[in-house]
């Protein structure tokens, strides 16, 4: 009898942290409480998975569509998250936590790219935890930079280049997407990296999401069968929950 090939720890976790703004209505107060509110469940997060032995943690911070929200609320966000890098790199440093921000800079201030350059090489030593912050990312961005980028260089087309050429080629694909806030879909995060990934939608706002949530996500994540393509029969247990076929 075949046994089921049950998935293990992820190694990598993607994040959709949705909720902020609802949050803070349900609270009676401004979105940008919300989104504060939302840094610090962040760094919960961030903790969590440190302690959990997660290899990398990508988070959704600012979509490329997110420009279209109330220029307000943008500098906001534009502002707050300034203020994280300044106060967080510090610790994540400590932490052995290694930062990348994900994302197209070009529509980004001066200061705010010196900032995320620096931050990233601050940490660049680090051997822990990778912890990437997608801040105006798209999927379909991320595709289209990365074909211009292999055309560029003369070489062909192939999924193999594609891959090599996208923002997040220096991980692995995610093995679980997470969305908070209970919408049911992905919002043009990831999509090619997230072929395979297993997708887990909760009701609960990102403000809200703490380690007991992240192991209710683990936990569904770990009773799934992940096949590859492959049927059950063509798999065996294996200490890494990969597929490994029958001989």
């Amino acid at each position: 009898m075949t046994i089921p090939v049950l998935s293990t720890m992820p190694h990598h976790v993607a994040i959709v942290m949705d909720g902020n703004g609802r949050w803070a209505h349900q609270h009676f107060l401004p979105r940008i409480a919300g989104h504060k509110q939302g840094v610090t469940a962040l760094r919960r997060c961030v903790k969590a998975c440190v302690a959990r032995g997660i290899g990398v943690l990508t988070v959704f911070a600012f979509s490329s569509e997110n420009w279209r929200r109330p220029q307000e609320e943008v500098s906001g966000l534009m502002d707050l998250l300034a203020r994280a890098v300044a106060s967080e790199v510090t610790e994540l440093q400590q932490n052995g936590v290694r930062l990348h921000f994900v994302g197209d800079r070009q529509r980004l201030s001066d200061a705010m790219q010196a900032a995320f350059s620096k931050a990233e090489a601050v940490t660049a030593s680090n051997t822990g935890l990778v912890l990437n912050i997608c801040f105006n990312y798209g999927g379909r961005w991320d595709i289209a930079q990365a074909a211009k980028k292999v055309a560029d260089s003369g070489q062909a087309i192939t999924e193999l280049a594609l891959d090599r050429a996208l923002a997040l080629a220096h991980v692995a694909d995610p093995d679980l997407l997470i969305r908070t806030g209970g919408e049911l879909r992905i919002s043009n995060f990831l999509l090619w990296q997230a072929a395979y990934a297993e997708l887990y939608f909760t009701d609960k706002l990102w403000p809200e999401f703490d380690e007991t949530a992240l192991d209710e996500a683990i936990a569904f994540f770990r009773s799934r069968e992940r096949r590859f393509g492959q049927t059950s029969a063509q798999l065996t247990p294996s200490v890494s929950g990969q597929p490994v076929k029958v001989a």
